[in-house]
């Protein structure tokens, strides 16, 4: 295994000749386009579906779904890729590449007219269904898309944070969380660029338009990104983590008859130069795995395992201890996601409303998602600036509140969010039957649209509460060699609670709709019971609430991991003084 406290140095020395905030500008530009256009696609993506390929809302919400699961799950892929082989610099590059075709080959099913079935009006004609040739070139560009996401969202914040990353600092703690704050806000402004200034010119231009300007926008974050090539921080990949973690899970199993030795014992199986030289006692039974059963059979003459499937360093039991400890709470955004994730059914309620904002202005109804996120940038900018500060004097924490308590608090608030949905769309569903619209989904009932407003700024603000929250505590809870890893759990959440969202809309839509009832999520707005889903999606953040609450208490302390990396300068003198009184080592 590759000796990390070797692998820090290395990169100190390099830091002081590159990185820093100058890299900045092409690192977060490379995400801010690929957001920009990602997202400006995905907000209007149903009316493409629902317009031009006759899919009904149901249908279409639930492969926005899953395109939208698959692009959260890929991080995951690209973070061990990226921390096992490759490099955060390699994989990004390459997923920056393969996203600029995904987005090419979107922008040709729009110019080509061959590529959808022929024009008719929904609901008025009997409209002409894609075919499978159709339907592939459209999924083979979610595809490409989803690969490039999948490299470019886990690794440009943690590459990000290579660059800036200075233990040495007294201030480095702050820096980080500054950092992480500020990141995400920017990505949430790009957000915001693409469901107001992307989306109002695929309402107004068309689509070829439309979707041609993220094309060209890919095509500038690609360049960006590889014009600071010779100013980045390149840390490589080390062994495989996967490898890594089979190992442990192999050895464990082979050692489950051996009794565990006292925790201060001369036979664990320890890294050189690791401060970890005794394993924690939370999650003991893969302990068997760093334990020296017979150091004549155990180890070769150099000191190292001479079966890595049989003998683990404790760094490595650590490194799996750390994934494994953070899932339960992981487990705890799912919820979350779907929430967030709620972008089909708000546009297609908008869409029914009275959106004018000043005299004939009309606002998209894909762009009323603007004010979650205009909501989550103001209030990163307010809790760093004025919030940390003032919190810090009661908390005596430098980051104000923890990553618990912010992940709960934004909990919270997300149920909020629904009950308010619930309650909008109630008032909204019964103006439309006293103005009797019921047998007209597509009239505008007399209510404004800006009661929307209210629901999308809870959910800004539950996500800025809880999303930012995660990938702070993911990062500070384990190694600095898995950051890629850590940062990508939030992505796979989200996945998880796009499949989960999926999975709701499905059970709901065929529960309810039997004995020839109409269906809660009925492409008919106005006979449906959108505002039950919403009820459903309440109680179900209520009881996460609980869950989360448990999965808190019962994680216990924040250790501090940060000397992970680093080489323990005072075990290194003592095992050289008085080998006889350390532990096995590399």
């Amino acid at each position: 295994m590759e000796n990390s406290s070797e692998q820090m140095k290395d990169t100190q020395q390099i830091t002081r000749k590159k990185g820093g905030m100058r890299t900045m500008a092409f690192i977060i530009a490379n995400e801010t386009f690929e957001k920009v256009a990602s997202f400006g696609l995905h907000v209007n993506m149903i009316f493409y579906l629902i317009n031009e390929y006759h899919l009904d809302p149901a249908t279409g919400a639930s492969i926005l779904f899953l395109w939208a699961a698959i692009s959260h799950f890929m991080p995951i892929i690209g973070a061990f890729v990226s921390d096992s082989y490759l490099g955060r610099f390699r994989v990004i590059a390459w997923a920056t590449v393969i996203s600029l075709h995904g987005n090419i080959v979107l922008w040709l099913t729009a110019f080509i007219p061959q590529a959808r079935p022929p024009k008719c009006k929904m609901n008025v004609e009997n409209c002409v269904s894609s075919n499978t040739g159709q339907l592939l070139l459209l999924y083979s560009s979610f595809a490409l898309m989803s690969i490039g996401a999948g490299g470019i969202r886990p690794c440009s914040l943690a590459f990000g944070a290579d660059q800036i990353n200075n233990p040495e600092n007294p201030k480095n703690e702050r820096t980080l969380q500054s950092f992480f704050n500020w990141y995400y806000a920017s990505v949430g402004l790009s957000i915001m660029i693409s469901v107001t200034v992307i989306v109002y010119i695929q309402d107004k231009k068309g689509w070829v338009v439309g979707f041609g300007i993220p094309v060209g926008l890919m095509l500038f974050s690609t360049v960006m990104f590889f014009l600071g090539s010779f100013l980045y921080v390149k840390v490589k990949g080390k062994k495989s983590l996967f490898s890594g973690f089979a190992q442990v899970i192999a050895a464990t199993w082979k050692n489950r008859q051996l009794p565990l030795p006292p925790k201060y014992s001369e036979t664990w199986y320890v890294q050189k130069g690791s401060k970890l030289v005794v394993p924690t006692d939370k999650l003991r039974c893969l302990n068997k795995a760093c334990t020296i059963r017979n150091p004549d059979k155990d180890l070769d003459s150099n000191g190292l395992a001479i079966d890595p499937w049989s003998l683990c360093t404790v760094r490595q039991v650590e490194e799996l201890k750390a994934l494994i400890k953070v899932l339960p709470i992981w487990s705890t955004g799912i919820i979350l996601a779907v929430t967030i994730s709620q972008h089909t059914f708000p546009v297609l309620q908008a869409s029914t409303m009275d959106r004018r904002l000043i005299s004939n202005f009309e606002i998209p109804p894909s762009s009323f998602s603007v004010f979650a996120i205009l909501a989550m940038v103001m209030w990163v900018a307010i809790y760093d600036r004025i919030v940390v500060p003032l919190l810090s004097k009661f908390t005596k924490l430098k980051k104000g509140l923890s990553f618990r308590q912010r992940m709960g608090i934004g909990l919270a608030i997300s149920c909020v969010a629904t009950a308010v949905a619930a309650e909008v769309e109630r008032n909204r569903r019964n103006t439309a039957i006293r103005e009797e619209l019921s047998d007209n989904p597509k009239a505008v009932v007399n209510m404004s649209a800006m009661w929307l407003v209210l629901q999308y700024g809870l959910t800004g603000w539950a996500e800025a509460f809880n999303a930012i929250g995660q990938i702070e505590f993911y990062y500070s809870q384990v190694p600095k060699s898995m950051s890629s890893i850590g940062v990508a759990l939030l992505s796979l959440g989200m996945g998880v609670g796009n499949l989960v969202a999926t999975l709701i809309v499905k059970v709901i839509d065929t529960v309810t709709k039997r004995g020839g009832e109409v269906s809660w999520v009925a492409g008919n707005l106005n006979k449906g019971h959108y505002d039950y889903y919403y009820g459903i999606l309440t109680i179900l953040g209520v009881v996460n609430l609980f869950y989360f609450l448990i999965c808190s208490w019962a994680y216990g302390s924040e250790e501090d991991i940060k000397s992970w990396d680093e080489e323990d300068e005072e075990h290194k003198n003592d095992e050289e003084n008085h080998p006889s009184k350390s532990s096995h080592v590399i």
